[in-house]
């Protein structure tokens, strides 16, 4: 008796995830960068996952849906745009961020590792009141943001517990004192708005 064998073949499908991009600009930037190839509001996740560095200042940036997804990200420029709210809570990676000259109303920073963001900078966003943080006093002490800029562990709350000594940190320059972004392992100037100077390495 022969017996018959039956082979069923069955199509195979691979499926991606996919991050929204609302903000025809900010996908403009990623289709420059070459981790996007089609205006469709969506890019790959896996285009972006391990992305370290995005430097996309002066883009016209209004929103920056979708930064959730990058979490290899260590360096963030986004200055001069029109962004006005910032959520880098999924962002632990990050080393540092400029996101000065924008129209700000909220930065959630409440990331888990506040302490590994060695330079934060916001000057000039006139509406941007609070920060979320996870550590006040080392948000405090070390970003440089506007003097109406304050910090909490909970900017919705009404009694919003902020931090009330008023020491900000104003610039940091190298030891012939020209400007410089904080950078690791180099000895460098800190000025804080209360008048003191401080000498600071921070080694990596």
């Amino acid at each position: 008796m022969k017996k018959i064998f039956l082979l069923f073949l069955f199509p195979c499908y691979a499926f991606s995830q996919y991050t929204s991009i609302p903000d025809i600009n900010f996908e403009q930037a990623l289709i420059n960068y070459g981790y996007d190839f089609v205006f469709d509001g969506f890019v790959e996740t896996s285009a972006i996952d391990t992305v370290t560095e995005l430097m996309i200042d002066n883009d016209n940036i209004s929103d920056l849906t979708g930064i959730e997804s990058f979490i290899a990200l260590k360096y963030l420029f986004c200055y001069n745009n029109n962004i006005t709210t910032l959520n880098l809570s999924n962002n632990s990676q990050l080393f540092e961020v400029s996101c000065g000259n924008n129209n700000l109303t909220s930065i959630n920073l409440r990331n888990g590792n506040n302490s590994g963001l060695w330079y934060f900078m916001s000057f000039n966003n006139p509406n941007l009141m609070c920060i979320d943080v996870d550590d006040v006093a080392y948000c405090e002490y070390t970003f440089s943001v506007d003097t109406w800029t304050n910090f909490s562990n909970n900017c919705n709350a009404t009694s919003a517990n902020f931090i009330s000594d008023n020491k900000k940190l104003l610039k940091i320059t190298d030891l012939k004192g020209r400007n410089i972004r904080a950078i690791p392992n180099t000895p460098l100037i800190y000025y804080y708005s209360d008048g003191s100077v401080e000498k600071k390495i921070f080694v990596q």
